[in-house]
């Protein structure tokens, strides 16, 4: 038995059952629904706060968790279902972890993410021995020179940067025929439920590795989708902020205007504890500017049973239909939120026409990607032939066999031909696809109806990963937040046949802390999620 092993077989289980019953006291959330008959299975089934608590009260050191995800790792997802959800991981993580423990010894902890393991998407930069490929081969090979801000902070709250998560490449936007979930570095991961089902992307390995107990908390990032969609797919809670709320500084990017990163994790209160050890202000990134007006209060004080009552909460139907069984779920979701108090209006509308607003949406990725991609790519120090946004599309040519191996580089194509950010047709595609999304969108459906929130299904059940003809999701509610920058929660809401639906809140700008609260409030009255059963496949 190596030292790893030793330590997760002679932790204490019953130190770890009462951590657990200590955090659902604080929480008032519910217990691990799976029986925790190891030391390991009990600690990679517990929420963060629960995981904290244990720390605090000295039944738990953050050298033991860290060894134990390291061991659900080797079981899970190197071995046994091989979820592929985490691509690296950082040696330096059981050192770091002795080293906070001391400190937590000598001096106390630094705060509420102190000693807590975090699993980083792999487009976010991090110092040291790791890569920041986003998932391409053209990257693999030279590291990042700085952490992200949002690392650097993660690391001065205390929490262990574990490792890194794989991710549909480029963050699925290399391709118009993609499979979500699969990196030439990476491979494909696996949706944790149902195992020949797609994990949703592009945030897939940090979706899949939450769900499944690799790590109690994990960073995605998103666009359009990529955060909440795998978060949905997965079972677990996933939040994209207000672009701005975050420093998109050192991630991998595409589009400067829907860009950020958000929490992924077991539970709301979880969420609403990495947001506030990720947010914060960046000098380099002007969007953070506009936060320090807005800026996120305590949020702990906000997550109650009773977050719902009296609320206002519009009810887009227009983004259901995608399937029948998710939109039943979703149905008995509205039922819990009018049982906790929620006021429903029911319908609201909130885009008009969206296929003016993708079109528009896509005109603007395609444009921002090549410059701030190159932009990246000159800080990064990338070596000759890879510093621009053409070299790769030359580079992956080049080297098709391994990077092209499943689809192409439509989208990479399409933005290396546009011009610069000054062309008129830029400039209208933005001011369009913002106004739609925005003014005429969400803001305009929230005053109308005199709305706190606005609901729909996250996305249908995940689909069975197909790498020769792509993607087939069943649609998706995420548009609207992401082209205007506002905020989008999603939270379990229930199963169809094995696979999860999430329900989505979504609102104005700023309004994290709104969303954390209704959201919080749902989950207590639910408690939809559930560990994932790693089924092969669903039965005939």
């Amino acid at each position: 038995m190596d030292r790893r092993r030793f330590l997760v077989a002679s932790l204490d289980t019953t130190a770890v059952a009462a951590a657990g019953g200590a955090a659902h006291a604080a929480t008032a959330s519910a217990p691990a629904r799976v029986p925790a008959s190891t030391a390991l299975t009990s600690l990679t089934s517990l929420d963060a706060v629960a995981l904290q608590q244990a720390m605090q009260a000295g039944t738990l050191s953050a050298e033991a968790l860290v060894q134990a995800c390291l061991a659900r790792i080797d079981a899970v997802d190197r071995a046994g279902p091989l979820l592929r959800a985490v691509i690296e991981l950082d040696p330096q993580a059981v050192e770091v972890a002795a080293a906070l423990d001391a400190e937590r010894r000598t001096r106390g902890a630094r705060g509420p993410l102190h000693g807590l393991p975090v699993l980083l998407k792999d487009n976010i930069d991090t110092r040291g021995p790791m890569m920041t490929s986003a998932g391409s081969l053209a990257l693999a090979d030279a590291p990042a020179l700085h952490d992200a801000p949002l690392v650097a902070r993660l690391r001065a709250a205390g929490c262990v940067v574990l490792g890194k998560t794989n991710l549909s490449e480029w963050a699925n936007f290399r391709s118009t025929h993609s499979t979500s979930g699969w990196s030439s570095r990476g491979g494909q991961t696996r949706n944790p439920h149902v195992l020949d089902r797609n994990p949703s992307g592009s945030s897939s390995g940090s979706g899949a590795a939450v769900a499944a107990g690799l790590a109690p908390l994990a960073v995605g990032t998103e666009t359009d989708g990529s955060v909440t969609c795998p978060a949905a797919a997965c079972g677990i809670v996933g939040l994209k902020p207000t672009v701005g709320r975050i420093s998109r500084g050192g991630i991998v990017p595409i589009s400067h205007s829907q860009d950020t990163a958000g929490p992924m994790a077991r539970s709301v209160a979880d969420a609403a504890l990495l947001l506030a050890g990720m947010a914060g202000p960046d000098p380099a990134d002007r969007a953070t500017r506009a936060a320090q007006a807005h800026p996120l209060p305590d949020l702990a004080p906000l997550l109650t049973r009773d977050g719902l009552r009296g609320a206002r909460i519009g009810v887009a139907r227009e983004f259901f239909g995608g399937n029948d069984a998710a939109d039943r779920v979703i149905e008995h979701s509205l039922r819990a939120l009018a049982d906790a108090g929620a006021v429903l209006v029911d319908p609201v509308k909130v885009i008009k026409d969206s296929g003016a607003l993708g079109a528009a949406e896509l005109e603007v990725l395609w444009y921002e990607l090549k410059p701030d991609l190159n932009a990246y790519l000159a800080q990064r120090g990338m070596p000759a032939g890879r510093r621009t946004l053409a070299e790769l599309i030359a580079w992956n040519q080049a080297h098709a066999g391994a990077a092209l191996r499943w689809f192409g580089q439509e989208h990479f194509i399409a933005a290396d031909a546009k011009g610069p950010l000054t062309e008129a047709a830029y400039r209208r595609a933005r001011a369009t696809s913002r106004r739609m999304a925005g003014p005429q969108g969400i803001d305009a459906a929230l005053r109308r109806h005199r709305l706190d929130a606005i609901v729909a299904p996250t996305t249908g059940p995940a689909w069975t990963t197909d790498p020769v003809n792509g993607d087939h999701y069943g649609g998706a509610c995420s548009s609207p937040a992401a082209v205007a920058g506002y905020p989008h929660l999603t939270v379990p809401a229930g199963f169809v046949t094995g696979l999860p639906i999430g329900l989505s809140f979504f609102a104005g700008a700023w309004s994290e802390a709104t969303l954390l609260r209704l959201g919080y409030a749902f989950e207590q009255a639910t408690l939809h999620r559930r560990e994932p059963a790693f089924l092969p496949t669903l039965a005939a």
